[in-house]
């Protein structure tokens, strides 16, 4: 699962975006963009490269949802658990991909890193519910029936 860090890529997003402190969200962003996570071994070097501490660098990154510190696979797939999706059954759906993809609440990525199933609080299309995302494409009346089927459409992807 270790990924060798291309310093360049990380070089490229800083001279795009700013050698300095207040770029910090935006490089994050940038190296998440392409490793798909925040590989650890990022940390010194941005501490070094902009002035700042990597306690600095690890607060950031830990303070905002968004950002993932543990490598993430190939397809995101979120669920939503929010009470629209809740009261439509997203729960037995959940437990379907976690099944299929042999994942569980603690295990959100396949050893090949070619899914990652995480839980929402709301994807913010109630009136679609169940619904689930992939790769932030909205996958709306999801059913425990369909979920095979994409995932074998997402396999041949891959």
């Amino acid at each position: 699962m270790n990924q060798t860090i291309d310093f360049q890529v990380v070089d490229n997003i800083i001279e795009e975006l700013g050698c300095k402190p207040s770029a910090i969200i935006g490089i994050l962003q940038g190296i998440q963009e392409h490793y798909r996570y925040l590989p650890k071994e990022v940390f010194p070097y941005l501490a070094k490269r902009l002035g700042i501490s990597e306690a600095r660098i690890y607060s950031v990154a830990t303070f905002y949802e968004n950002f993932s510190l543990e490598p993430k696979g190939k397809f995101v797939i979120k669920i939503c658990d929010g009470t629209a999706c809740h009261v439509r059954k997203s729960i037995p759906i959940l437990e379907k991909l976690r099944e299929e993809l042999g994942l569980s609440e603690n295990k959100k990525t396949t050893d090949d890193l070619g899914f990652t199933v995480e839980t929402v609080s709301c994807l913010g299309a109630c009136g679609l519910a169940p619904v689930l995302t992939v790769n932030d494409k909205v996958y709306p009346a999801m059913t425990v029936d369909k979920v095979s089927e994409l995932l074998k459409n997402l396999r041949e992807e891959m």
